[in-house]
């Protein structure tokens, strides 16, 4: 009986724990959100604009908690959000939640040199392999800089 209640009250406490609902950084203030696909379709058109997105979490910076990946509306697509490190820190539990995240749409110019390296990474993130003469051209990284969230 005693491991029963043991169980019990481990369950409990891991389920509320996960309900809870995580404000992070500033206060979300737009209502409409934006599709994380139309974003990602017309990338100029949100170019230094203020957004608001949801989509699960599908993956969380384990160093520093200082970006996320988020799914879009479309399957195979997602958003990178970064924030400042240490200004919003998204914990690991965020993983598989859904987030609702304001920020402003920013893009990333990479060189040739720098797109090999990333190139390189997210292969190895995958267990894939990379052969940096498959790089041609510099490529344009388009990403959230998160302001604020909401994990619920």
């Amino acid at each position: 009986m005693k491991k029963f209640i043991y169980i019990f009250t481990f369950v409990f406490l891991c389920s509320t724990a996960m309900a809870t609902t995580i404000h992070l950084g500033e206060k979300l203030t737009l209502t409409k959100v934006t599709k994380i696909s139309e974003i990602n379709a017309h990338p100029k058109k949100y170019l230094g604009k203020r957004v608001l997105i949801e989509g699960t979490v599908i993956e969380v910076c384990a160093a520093r908690g200082c970006w996320v990946d988020i799914a879009s509306d479309l399957p195979f697509q997602k958003i990178l959000v970064k924030v400042i490190d240490g200004v919003i820190v998204f914990p690991m539990t965020a993983k598989g939640r859904t987030a609702l995240v304001e920020g402003i749409v920013e893009v990333i110019h990479l060189n040739l040199r720098e797109t090999v390296e990333y190139s390189q990474h997210q292969a190895e993130k995958r267990g894939k392999k990379f052969y940096p003469t498959s790089v041609k051209e510099p490529m344009k990284l388009y990403r959230i800089k998160g302001l604020g969230a909401v994990i619920k």
